[in-house]
């Protein structure tokens, strides 16, 4: 399969070579080798050398043939998803709290396989949401679009923005930065912890609202990075368990996760447009 993108190099950037533009757009190095010696792309219809300029204004396409995935299919569950934004190349739902992201042991009741019933096919997986936690998921409608993607959220311009609320059960400030390192909890396999061996994990948060009598706060909360239960775990060790949170709040009540998916920004892939999709609610 073809898959062909196009786009107008913006005005308002400085004159760049083929090559140093594919980068940018993040193409994968095997893709620019394809691009390259197959001669396929295309500026104002014309092929052109990967050492030569493209400006302002200019049309450029792409067209690749050499996609791959070992990405399986996930069969279509019947039901639709709540849909919040989508283009030719992405799909941003409004996932359910209690709803997995994607099956893991065959089940097919889950965000991915909703998305398949919407699609007409299998979508692609960019990141996921646990379970307890809802809001907003991005989902792939190609694989050409996958490692695009993926490397926005290396290169952190794909930002996730959620919603917490926490017990305070010590002092918070008005917003900081939690810099520790997560990996399993060896006493449980649900869960995980903070370990001096685990994984580089970073979270940024702000408080919005403090409720005094509950001693209470609503947190906005940004991942660096995206570790299995991040948030639940670093709010948990700095003394702010999330609200409903059977596994690290103490103090759980059987209530729902107050933690919520709140607002995804990421690059249009194959293009410079910057897109925000957020929740009405907050």
């Amino acid at each position: 399969m073809i898959y062909h993108f196009s786009l107008i190099y913006p005005a308002n950037r400085p004159s760049v070579s083929v090559s140093d533009l594919l980068r940018q757009l993040l193409i994968p190095r095997k893709w620019r080798h394809y691009l390259r010696t197959e001669r396929q792309v295309l500026v104002n219809g014309q092929y052109r050398s990967f050492n030569q300029l493209i400006k302002g204004n200019e049309k450029v396409d792409l067209y690749l043939d050499q996609v791959e995935s070992l990405q399986g299919d996930y069969p279509a569950s019947g039901k639709m998803p709540k849909v919040v934004y989508e283009d030719e190349n992405v799909l941003v739902i409004d996932k359910p709290k209690g709803q997995k992201t994607h099956p893991n042991q065959g089940e097919n009741g889950t965000a991915l396989n909703d998305c398949a019933s919407y699609l007409g096919y299998s979508p692609y997986i960019v990141h996921r949401l646990d379970m307890l936690t809802g809001g907003l998921l991005l989902v792939a409608k190609n694989p050409a679009v996958v490692p695009i993607l993926n490397r926005q959220l290396t290169s952190k311009t794909l930002r996730r923005d959620y919603l917490a609320t926490v017990d305070l059960n010590k002092e918070i400030p008005d917003q900081g930065t939690i810099d520790l390192p997560i990996g399993q909890d060896p006493a449980d396999q649900r869960k995980r912890q903070v370990r001096a061996d685990g994984l580089r994990a970073v979270s940024h948060f702000q408080v919005l609202e403090k409720y005094e009598e509950k001693k209470q706060a609503k947190l906005l909360v940004t991942l660096e990075t995206g570790r299995t239960h991040q948030i639940r775990v670093h709010l948990s060790a700095s003394g702010w368990p999330i609200v409903g949170d059977p596994l690290y709040n103490p103090n759980f009540a059987g209530e729902d996760l107050a933690l919520t998916g709140w607002q995804l920004t990421f690059v249009k892939p194959y293009s410079f447009n910057q897109i925000a999709v957020r929740l009405d609610k907050k």
